[in-house]
């Protein structure tokens, strides 16, 4: 019964002290009641804490969405790590698209130009795709984690604080509201002694909330050294994927690559020019590949007669007009009159068909 007692009073009184504030509050609002004020440094302080949870929110947010473009992602990753489970593993975009080349690259023949080239640029792409994820690891330990455990841990306290410093800023001002009040004697003394106890409890939660609140710079400080992390990690993702694209183009290089005129129909592939290929003296394309020079082609489709040739890379006939060409045989090359520029016919044996010139190697 005892408890029972002491358990209405304790409701009875909260509720008195919540509807002093209420009333406080309200009164406040209106213009009715007086309102202390919080001075100046105490205020910047709040003001600084608030901006900081504000901007890191959104900070955190957008490099969130930087390292992980799928919502749908974001949100499985984040119900994981409530759960405190690790999310199942999967295929990032650069390692997906590399997997479908390699598969295309084999389907199509590693021996070809086209399946060898493309089973090159799926490494390459599967190796960024590693890259991506290490990023992204990197950046979620060393910068996401400190930002987070700020916003759900040190505001949160500022944050609770801040509260009890309203509460407790009210009840001193609710406190002086029922002194001016007071008429009586007896009542003025009890609302004397009510305002030095409300004084005091405020005077001790400011400066409770003070301290927590100058560790802001503090924060801003640690915030500055995740940041380099970030910027570092960022600096060696794009240097590894510039090395990997690099060392993709060089390999590239020596791999023909197929040009079309816009007024033809038929396309010739052209390979990296040397001293003793056809087209020798070939014209760089500001991508860094090597195109053969029309002067070159024009002279060889001037010659009469036949001529040998040996084949530089391995050539799939497209369609059955053209003869499909194996690295390093000897052929018979002859132009025709009305032939694409780029293409000559090539013969082996009772097979004919054309040829794309910059495959060759005109023998004397």
């Amino acid at each position: 019964m005892n408890i029972m007692d002491f358990n209405v009073k304790k409701l009875a009184a909260d509720a008195g002290t919540f509807l002093s504030r209420a009333v406080q509050f309200t009164e406040e609002k209106l213009g009715q009641a007086e309102k202390t004020e919080l001075d100046a440094h105490l205020e910047n302080l709040l003001s600084k804490a608030e901006c900081t949870k504000i901007w890191t929110e959104k900070i955190m947010k957008q490099t969130e969405v930087l390292l992980q473009p799928n919502p749908n992602a974001r949100i499985e990753e984040f119900v994981y790590e409530k759960l405190d489970r690790k999310a199942p593993s999967r295929i990032n975009n650069p390692e997906l698209l590399g997997q479908y080349m390699i598969d295309a690259g084999t389907e199509f023949g590693p021996g070809t130009a086209y399946g060898n080239a493309l089973i090159k640029c799926g490494e390459t792409q599967k190796r960024i795709g590693t890259a991506d994820r290490e990023l992204i690891q990197t950046s979620a330990l060393n910068f996401l984690t400190p930002l987070r455990n700020f916003i759900e841990g040190d505001y949160k306290t500022i944050a609770k604080e801040r509260k009890l410093l309203q509460n407790k800023r009210l009840d001193l001002d609710a406190a002086k509201t029922r002194l001016k009040k007071a008429k009586a004697a007896e009542t003025r003394a009890s609302s004397e002694q009510e305002l030095r106890i409300t004084q005091s409890e405020f005077d001790r939660q400011a400066e409770i909330t003070r301290l927590l609140l100058e560790g802001i710079s503090s924060t801003h400080a640690h915030h500055l050294r995740c940041l380099n992390d970030f910027v570092e990690a960022q600096m060696t993702y794009y240097a590894q994927c510039y090395q990997y694209m690099l060392d993709l183009q060089k390999q590239l290089g020596s791999f023909p690559s197929n040009y079309c005129n816009n007024n033809q129909t038929s396309m010739a592939p052209v390979p990296s020019a040397s001293s003793n290929v056809i087209g020798s003296s070939a014209l760089t394309s500001t991508s860094g590949l090597v195109i053969a020079s029309p002067t070159n082609l024009i002279d060889l489709k001037e010659c009469s007669g036949s001529r040998k040739a040996r084949v530089l890379y391995d050539y799939d006939a497209a369609n059955s007009s053209e003869l499909s060409l194996l690295a390093d045989e000897v052929i018979t090359v002859f132009s025709v009159v009305g032939m694409d520029s780029d293409w000559l016919m090539g013969e082996r044996g009772n097979q004919k068909g054309r040829v794309p010139i910059t495959y060759l190697e005109l023998l004397n």
